[in-house]
């Protein structure tokens, strides 16, 4: 199953790694270093260069990090993710 993020961009469920508020989890020093790291490797995408970003998401694939950064919030987000794992569970 795919999860939107915003914008055209579409994720594979299985691979999201984890689902984060931008304001409150970019905080934390070990935060801001991972964020900094793979700006530096250039696995950052912005969905949307409009609205202010909200929340990013870390989607892990072929041991490969990428984190998407969503003008949508993490709790909408989170919303989605739960439905799409309560349709798959019941065989939608």
């Amino acid at each position: 199953m795919f999860l939107h993020l915003g914008g055209d961009t579409l994720v594979k469920t299985k691979t999201i790694v984890a689902i984060m508020d931008l304001e409150t989890s970019s905080v934390s020093k070990i935060t801001k270093e991972f964020l900094k790291k793979v700006t530096k490797l250039n696995r950052v995408v912005n969905i949307n260069t409009y609205d202010l970003p909200k929340s990013y998401v870390i989607c892990e694939e072929n041991g490969e990090m990428t984190v998407y950064v969503s003008p949508i919030s993490s709790r909408t987000i989170n919303k989605r993710a739960e439905a799409k794992s309560i349709k798959e569970s019941l065989n939608f």
